[in-house]
């Protein structure tokens, strides 16, 4: 079986934020305790960026919080370990994504992974976050959910993956119209 360098590649990307995710995560959890009224560091000064350390025993934006115990195991590991298999498995069987969305799908991974050891590791204190960002005042919140470095990689990844998919054009597709139009 030959080895897709376009492929694999892009996965040092996956290795890099699942290291940072988890280095970043076991240097919160064991240098400060769990307290989500008081930052551990206030970034700026201003409020603006702050260091908290909270668990999240849930899904993003803590969704699922108040489902059943024995439910969580399912909807929190196995749901998403079944997601990321068939992202990895699509990943490495399509043509179809230009070297940038491989980059984003690769961020993706290692976010959806990072969160998947807490969640396998930590399962009874839960998913460490520590980020916290001030919102603009006319937004809903005045903070955005606290989050982490797994988290941060799937949001951005996945807006990168969005908007390519959605504004920027397959190179075969290209390579199609061209000779249609010749």
């Amino acid at each position: 079986m030959k080895i897709d360098k376009a492929k694999t590649k892009p996965l040092i990307l996956t290795g890099i934020v699942i290291i940072a995710d988890q280095i970043t995560k076991a240097f919160i959890a064991s240098n400060w305790p769990i307290d989500h009224r008081n930052p551990i560091v206030d970034v700026f000064n201003n409020g603006f960026l702050q260091i908290f350390h909270v668990r999240n025993k849930a899904l993003a934006f803590s969704l699922g919080e108040n489902l059943p115990e024995p439910v969580k195991p399912v909807l929190f590991v196995v749901l998403p370990l079944i997601v990321l298999a068939v992202l990895v498995w699509y990943y490495f069987r399509s043509d179809e994504f230009t070297n940038l969305q491989r980059w984003a799908v690769a961020g993706i991974l290692g976010g959806g992974i990072g969160n998947l050891i807490d969640r396998i590791v930590r399962r009874d204190e839960g998913v460490v976050d520590f980020i916290s960002v001030k919102m603009p005042e006319w937004f809903v919140w005045d903070r955005w959910p606290t989050f982490n470095v797994a988290d941060s990689a799937v949001v951005v990844c996945c807006l990168l993956l969005f908007f390519t998919i959605i504004f920027i054009r397959n190179k075969p597709e290209n390579e199609k119209l061209k000779g249609n139009t010749e």
